[in-house]
Formats: C-alpha cells, structure tokens, sequence
C-alpha cells in the first residue's frame, strides 16, 4: 500500500505561481511513474502532467505545457508541480497519482494509487 500526500495548494493571483508537493510513503517509490490530475468539463478528471517511472520522459497537457513542470526527488520520495503563469481556468483540485513502472502518461483506470488532492484557486 501507498500513501501520497499533496501539498502546496492555495489561493493566487493569475500569472502567480504555485508549487506543489507529493509525498509517498513507498519505499519502492522509484519503481512508480507519478502524475497529477484535476477534474475538467466532461471529464472525471485529466491528466495534467506525468514523469516516467525511470525519470527519463514526462508528458505535458496541451494546456499546461510551458507553464507546468513535474519532478521528482526519489531520495526524499517526493513528485512536485511547478505551475506558472497560472490562470484561471487553472482553478481546481489537484490529485497526485502514482502508477507501478508507468510511462509518463497514463489514464484514470491505470492509476494503482491516489491522493486525497489539494485545492488550487486562481483569481481573475
């Protein structure tokens, strides 16, 4: 069993800046491809940003991409997401998601692990 625990969220002005942390309790945290999800219009949720497992590829939503950047610290077993220039439509709760020797994409049925999500909120 895994336990992921989000932090970092809060309230910021549009074109501020956010950082986000996921902490996992794995001790094979490595051996896990991390990522982050929200919910969005139609969806249950999508994915935002992933990073391999091996560390070596990450994938971007086309809505993020250049704004948004996912890494990891396997000796502190940590994933963060770096998010700038946010925007509003950015606002919403963010889930950190964890998938044995994943790629870095993966979809919603494929996440072995959840966390219990951090609300980021962006004002106009």
């Amino acid at each position: 069993q895994v336990q992921l625990v989000e932090s970092g969220g809060g309230l910021v002005q549009a074109g501020g800046s956010l950082r986000l942390s996921c902490a996992a309790s794995a001790r094979t945290f490595s051996s896990y491809a991390m990522g982050w999800f929200r919910p969005a219009p139609g969806k249950e949720r999508e994915f935002v940003a992933g990073l391999s497992w091996s560390g070596g590829s990450t994938y971007y939503a086309d809505s993020v991409k250049g704004r948004f950047t996912i890494s990891r610290d396997n000796a502190k077993n940590t994933v963060s997401l770096q998010m700038n220039s946010l925007k509003p439509e950015d606002t919403a709760v963010y889930y950190c998601a964890a998938r044995y020797r994943g790629s870095d994409y993966f979809t919603l049925s494929l996440v072995n692990y959840w966390g219990q999500g951090t609300q980021v909120t962006v004002s106009s």
